[in-house]
């Protein structure tokens, strides 16, 4: 008896690799959608077929597509530093409508969506938001938020008005082994286990082992409810305290200093100036000091009812996330 045959989109990156993994942990027969050009160090050694194609190339779609039984749209352009947003929006929207649309048309019977909590609301008197804390497209602070938030708005509608069979999940800050860009989030771990963090701003993150994230996918695979979207989180933490477990995990010190977001304005303007010019990331950017001043803290308590979704502490992320830089070399 052979399993569920599942197409995952983006299963070279960070969260696709482990939705891979934990799809052929469970039975599936997995292909997996590639760029020409892609790293391809996390499927190294996986009973993965690989399909060579791209987002905005149709025939390619449609080939990787045909007789699939469930398609896992991963796949996204996630950088929280991008002067000009154009080809952001053409892989988060543009892609994710021609993978539904190539879906619709090939009748896939079953597909799970990866949004993002960064889509979701933030209720008014600070307490955790959820998948139904009202938010708006005005509410969406940088070119992914937004990216983000139209795509899973358009796979929706597609859902209410063409009847595509999707779950849509909504992951919280990843982390753990296999970070091999590193993602924003897993640059961040680094950093701080490096030592190279020497202050903070006062913020909050929901932080989740990439495993669990993966484990929901399946979960949602499996029992997820047609056009709903589930929080796939773990815990809501400070950013200063998410920083200061790097940090020990790292065996350096924690900082002691946190720095008010106001006075950081000159220097973010002067590093997104000086990242135009060399064509580098900024460490720091308007964006992210605006993002700062609303905790990214989320209630995954929907998926645990409904999926049976039940995610192991942040601590447990962090430590297998710097154990695994630590292991490849980035930690020098």
């Amino acid at each position: 008896m052979t399993g569920p045959l599942s197409l995952v989109t983006g299963g070279t990156g960070f969260v696709g690799a482990a939705v891979v993994r934990e799809l052929l942990a469970h039975g599936h027969r997995v292909r997996a959608l590639v760029r020409p050009d892609s790293d391809r160090r996390n499927l190294a050694g996986l009973d993965v077929v690989l399909c060579e194609g791209r987002l905005e190339d149709r025939p390619s779609l449609e080939r990787a597509i045909a007789g699939v039984d469930a398609l896992f749209h991963v796949a996204a352009d996630y950088r929280l530093w991008a002067p000009d947003p154009t080809a952001m929006m053409a892989a988060n929207v543009d892609g994710t409508v021609a993978i539904m649309e190539a879906a619709l048309a090939a009748g896939t019977p079953r597909i799970v969506h990866t949004s993002s909590i960064a889509v979701l609301g933030h209720p008014a008197d600070g307490s955790p938001g959820d998948e139904d804390t009202p938010v708006a497209l005005a509410d969406m602070i940088g070119p992914y938020k937004r990216s983000k938030f139209l795509a899973e708005a358009a796979v929706s509608a597609m859902v209410r008005e063409r009847g595509l069979p999707a779950v849509i999940v909504n992951p919280a800050a990843p982390v753990g082994p296999r970070d091999i860009k590193p993602t924003p989030t897993g640059r961040m771990v680094l950093d701080a286990a490096r030592g190279r963090l020497p202050a903070y701003v006062r913020s909050g993150l929901n932080i989740v082992h990439v495993e669990d994230v993966a484990i929901g996918h399946r979960l949602a695979f499996e029992r997820g409810e047609i056009g709903q979207r589930h929080v796939l989180g773990a815990e809501n933490l400070s950013l200063g305290a998410v920083i200061g477990m790097a940090a020990r995990l790292g065996g350096r010190r924690p900082p002691a200093i946190r720095l008010p977001i106001a006075p950081l304005w000159p220097l973010a303007i002067l590093a997104e100036a000086g990242a135009r010019l060399l064509g580098a990331t900024p460490p720091l950017t308007r964006d992210l000091l605006r993002m700062a001043r609303q905790p990214m803290h989320f209630s995954h308590a929907k998926a645990t009812a409904r999926l049976g979704y039940r995610p192991r502490p942040a601590i447990e992320g962090l430590a297998d996330a710097v154990a695994w830089f630590r292991a490849n070399g980035y930690m020098r």
